[in-house]
């Protein structure tokens, strides 16, 4: 990596910004992935997360040059505890080490909300980690507590969409039967804890599955007819607006219906392989840059129209190094090298504060493993999850097709 060079173009894309970004937003969420051997230092990404307003971002793990190097800026952190982590967590003496050395150490200078624990674990089908996951989450949670953390920091699991069972219309949206169990338990632990439930959604690969038949300008936030549910008399013009209400809907279903629902993934990619349809910079910069300029209105979906959207976009950067297709290498907003993958017509207030010395010593801290050399933490493949992905999309689209004929 050039970093002269890369220091050059960022402080082009900073002069500029009004012309890359014309639309005002106020707050980004963003998943800063590092499966790479080409990208910038931490230190080097805090003012290219403020040149797109971004204040809040998620870690897949908890790295401490990352977090040292975002001290004393006001962004905030969701740290990762991977996948491969959840067989020694459960002992409480580890988790709380891991704790103090990996989230303790680095407050309050840097600004940790939340530790996510495990990426997708209760849709690998995989019993060694789906019974260990709520453990864990409560092994770390009561570390918080002993350390008087809790308050500040709250513990959760991303999931992917395909735990749905039934997602259209979103007002009867359902988890799958099998995973009711697991869910009603985690469930619970959210409720006493105040953490949030997190979703992975990615309309894209709705569309990558069936670009034929499954409406672009509906996963693109373009105009379009859209859907109404039948039960509810609610309009739908995207596709995420419903796979969300659906989660809702699920979580009611359970008596659930306070929950607060944050989307921690969600892109389109701006390149593919020649079988990944609609991989294109054009349709990345729509999906993208339509759904942070809803993002930045500040309302809620057709069910939740007063909920704040909070939504991570995936992802920061291209990372070159991650397996699979070549999409999984290309959802980033930026390149390596601190230019944009595709204009994204989004302009900024600069609301997280300026930056100050990157304080703090790591010192000796044990922390989550950050280099691409993990496969385990559920994060290296988006692309492996497609069949999951494309079975939510499938059920959305015969809906569609169905009203479609009807109206």
């Amino acid at each position: 990596m050039e970093f002269p060079r890369f220091f050059f173009y960022a402080s082009i894309i900073l002069s500029i910004s009004a012309y890359l970004f014309p639309i005002m937003v106020n707050s980004i969420g963003i998943n800063y992935g590092q499966i790479a051997d080409n990208l910038p230092s931490p230190e080097d990404v805090v003012p290219l997360l403020k040149s797109i307003g971004a204040t809040k971002v998620k870690l897949y793990d908890a790295d401490p040059r990352v977090l040292s190097a975002f001290s004393n800026t006001g962004v905030e952190f969701i740290v990762g505890l991977g996948n491969e982590y959840l067989d020694k967590m459960r002992d409480p003496t580890k988790a709380q080490a891991w704790v103090k050395q990996n989230v303790q150490v680095h407050l309050p200078a840097t600004k940790i909300t939340c530790i996510f624990v495990g990426n997708e674990i209760l849709t690998f089908n995989d019993t060694s980690l789906s019974d260990n996951l709520l453990p864990v989450m409560q092994s770390v949670h009561t570390a918080l507590v002993n350390l008087g953390l809790d308050k500040q920091v709250t513990v959760t699991t991303a999931h992917s969409l395909a735990i749905l069972q039934t997602s259209y219309p979103p007002s009867a949206g359902a988890f799958r039967e099998d995973l009711i169990d697991c869910l009603s338990e985690t469930l619970n632990f959210h409720q006493k804890t105040g953490s949030p439930f997190l979703i992975n959604a990615y309309p894209y690969f709705a569309y990558k599955g069936n670009p034929k038949q499954v409406p672009l300008d509906f996963v693109l936030f373009q105009p379009n007819q859209g859907v109404i549910d039948p039960e509810t008399n609610l309009h739908y013009d995207n596709m995420l607006y419903a796979q969300i209400d659906a989660v809702y809907s699920a979580l009611a279903s359970l008596g659930y219906k306070k929950l607060p629902v944050h989307i921690s993934e969600t892109g389109w990619p701006s390149k593919g392989d020649e079988d990944e349809a609609g991989a294109t910079p054009d349709n990345a910069k729509k999906y993208n840059g339509n759904l942070i300029k809803l993002m930045s209105k500040k309302t809620g979906t057709p069910m939740r129209p007063n909920s704040d959207l909070n939504i991570y976009v995936f992802a920061l950067f291209n990372e070159n190094m991650k397996p699979g297709p070549t999409s999984e290498r290309n959802y980033g907003l930026f390149k390596p090298d601190g230019t944009p993958a595709y204009p994204l017509g989004i302009s900024t207030n600069n609301a997280v504060g300026s930056n100050t010395t990157v304080g703090g010593s790591i010192g000796n801290a044990v922390t989550t493993p950050s280099s691409p050399t993990s496969s385990s933490t559920g994060y290296l493949s988006i692309s492996s999850a497609t069949e999951r992905y494309q079975f939510v999309g499938h059920v959305l689209l015969a809906s569609f097709l169905l009203i479609k004929t009807l109206v």
